[in-house]
């Protein structure tokens, strides 16, 4: 079963906040606040935030620099990932992605079934990875953030985490790139 280690030293991490919304401004975005709040809270550094309208291209441009800044090592986006035909965050990550974490979108869906239902069905979040940098699109709510941060994230992105842990693996995430 899983467990911190507390013998190991917390290994802070650097996360970026995209929203995702043709509505919100900074002072309405609840979803992005949940996020960084809690991110702050778990001793985590907020590396940068936006809101960015739900635009395939701008979504996966904004993705791709913040893949390519040495200072981000994870991006949570939130909105944009419902089935209407404004939600292309999805499609976005996807464009962006070199490989895709398969099951972060299928334990989000058991999380969030003990918490709306038959209601899951209609988020498609997803995960994956691009350059080294871990990449996560959640849905729109506040609730769904915690839902995702609470019962996944904060434990995958803890050094300390055990049996095993996103961090650990940070480094060799961009290892194809450095072959020769």
């Amino acid at each position: 079963m899983s467990r911190i280690d507390e013998t190991l030293e917390f290994i802070p991490i650097r996360i970026a906040v995209l929203t995702v919304s043709d509505t919100r401004a900074l002072a309405e975005d609840r979803s992005g606040q949940t996020l960084v709040d809690r991110i702050e809270k778990a001793g985590h550094l907020v590396a940068d935030r936006k809101i960015i309208q739900d635009e395939r291209d701008q979504i996966a441009d904004q993705l791709r620099a913040w893949v390519a800044d040495p200072q981000i090592d994870v991006v949570l986006s939130t909105g944009g990932t419902g089935l209407t035909g404004r939600d292309v965050t999805v499609e976005a990550h996807r464009d962006v992605y070199e490989k895709e974490i398969d099951a972060f979108g299928t334990v989000f869906t058991i999380v969030s079934m003990e918490k709306i239902g038959t209601s899951a069905v209609q988020s498609r979040a997803t995960g994956g990875v691009a350059g080294g940098t871990y990449l996560f699109a959640l849905p729109g709510s506040p609730g769904a953030c915690k839902d995702a941060w609470d019962a996944i994230l904060e434990k995958q992105f803890d050094y300390r985490h055990r049996p095993c842990n996103f961090v650990e693996i940070m480094p060799r995430l961009d290892e194809h790139l450095r072959r020769k």
